[in-house]
């Protein structure tokens, strides 16, 4: 593969990757679940320092294993092909293309503020529950057009992308600026004081609707279960950083500068987002946060900022955000199926690259099967049920680190993770932590995603009884 991608590409690719739709929407939701502005940055601190250790654990794997595939050459290297074979399953079938369709939706939806025509448009077709909505058909041609310009090859994904992560960059940066700048009065002491002392948490009344009125303290294993589900939200935006491993055939010196790229585009992601939140809290109050119309908590604390023009701001915000996301995500998705296919483990049309030198059926593939996900309607049930299979497979690769230094102790390591085996201990012990307590109560968080991977099973075994059959004859 060329190498045209170089450090700061690299960099571009993780902090655009990561930065969609997920930070102006998910406070809300976290804020229901903790109902106090200290909870709410301790989760996104926890959230943090899980990213980070997880992004410097993976940095040994990257260079020892510098070649395109990324996590699922990780996987499939230490564990062996099923292993691989079930990551690369879950990826294609929701994990990359689930996240596809739903930063896909969150760009349509955020048009419609500005052309509200839209919104008030009747359904293309409709039938009974199942509906196309014009957002839908917008979201399919942005999958689509981001598809088509990455077919034309790497350099024309890399401006893309640079372009559009600096952007929302600047823009996220000027946001936070204003949220303090401007804001006459400052909610930031009264959302720290709630909580502070005793966990807060919403009443629900018997349809099980949050109430307004009534956020009462209580404390003890509810506090943990009101962690959990508010992680799903944090860690649901903190991901996609490992894209960039995904290139790393195609990135110059990869056993330096994929390590490098992690590090320090993780580490600016987590900050920022800590930023974008006291903004919040700052703007308005946590009743503001947590019942903002649609979730859309930005545009809440944005009108609180800039008045009447908030809205058309963060609308604009929210378009170059998850138009540049899903670029990152289309550009390194594809590379993963087609290295599944030069091993046997995905359709052989993918293996091929294009006159333009990348994989230009794997990317087709991926889209359209993104795009039937947007027509589903399902994305964001698919992407909430499989936020603890991602942090599973997150584990089982960092895991991955310190098996090798059991078993492969003498192996030539051109860069050894930070703080060995504090590092990857404490992403171990906060995983485990969050995947437990989702499975104590919140368990249609768990257990679906963890079928549908399983699903992938015997997929597998159907793929090597073919290729047992093909050797033998």
């Amino acid at each position: 593969m060329q190498k045209k991608l170089k450090l700061w590409d690299a960099i571009m690719l993780v902090m655009g990757s990561m930065i969609g739709s997920g930070i102006f929407i998910v406070s809300a939701d976290m804020m229901r679940n903790l109902g106090s502005g200290f909870w709410l940055i301790i989760v996104w601190v926890i959230t943090g320092i899980m990213t980070v250790a997880a992004a410097i654990s993976y940095g040994e794997l990257s260079a020892l294993f510098p070649k395109a595939g990324g996590q699922y050459t990780y996987l499939k290297e230490i564990f062996g092909r099923k292993m691989g074979f079930l990551y690369g399953w879950g990826l294609f079938t929701v994990i990359q293309t689930g996240t596809i369709a739903a930063v896909a939706m969150a760009f349509g939806k955020f048009t419609a503020y500005l052309f509200p025509a839209l919104n008030d448009a009747a359904p293309i077709f409709q039938s009974g529950e199942f509906k196309i909505t014009w957002i839908q058909i917008l979201a399919i041609a942005i999958i689509l057009l981001l598809t088509y310009i990455n077919t034309r090859g790497v350099q024309s994904g890399k401006i893309l992308q640079n372009i559009f992560t600096g952007s929302k960059i600047v823009a996220l940066l000027g946001l936070i600026a204003a949220g303090f700048i401007l804001v006459e009065s400052s909610h930031l002491a009264e959302n720290f004081s709630l909580g502070f002392d005793s966990f807060n948490n919403l009443k629900k009344d018997i349809t099980g609707n949050f109430l307004k009125e009534g956020w009462e303290p209580i404390g003890g294993m509810t506090l943990m279960g009101g962690i959990a589900a508010a992680m799903v939200g944090s860690v649901f935006s903190s991901v996609a950083w490992e894209s960039v491993t995904f290139v790393s055939g195609e990135i110059d010196n990869p056993k330096k500068n994929v390590v490098k790229a992690m590090i320090y585009g993780t580490s600016a992601v987590m900050i920022l987002y800590i930023a974008v939140n006291y903004v919040y809290l700052n703007a308005i109050d946590r009743d503001s946060i947590a019942f903002a119309t649609n979730d859309r908590v930005a545009v809440a604390a944005s009108q609180n900022i800039f008045g009447s023009a908030g809205t058309i701001i963060i609308a604009l915000l929210v378009m170059v955000s998850t138009f540049g996301c899903n670029n990152g995500l289309i550009l390194a998705g594809a590379r993963v199926f087609q290295t599944m296919a030069k091993d046997g483990m995905f359709f052989k049309a993918a293996v091929d690259n294009n006159k333009n030198e990348v994989p230009g059926n794997a990317l087709w593939m991926q889209g359209v099967w993104a795009s039937l996900l947007c027509l589903s309607g399902q994305y964001g049930n698919l992407l909430d049920m499989i936020s603890f299979v991602i942090v599973l497979f997150y584990m089982i690769t960092v895991f991955g680190v310190i098996y090798l230094r059991v078993k492969q102790p003498d192996l030539e390591r051109p860069y050894k993770t930070w703080l060995y085996p504090i590092t990857p201990i404490i992403y171990l012990v906060i995983g485990s932590v969050f995947c437990i307590l989702l499975l104590i109560y919140k368990q249609q968080y768990t257990w679906p995603g963890f079928v549908m991977v399983l699903l992938g099973l015997p997929v597998y075994y159907f793929i090597n009884r073919n290729q047992k059959g093909t050797q033998s004859s």
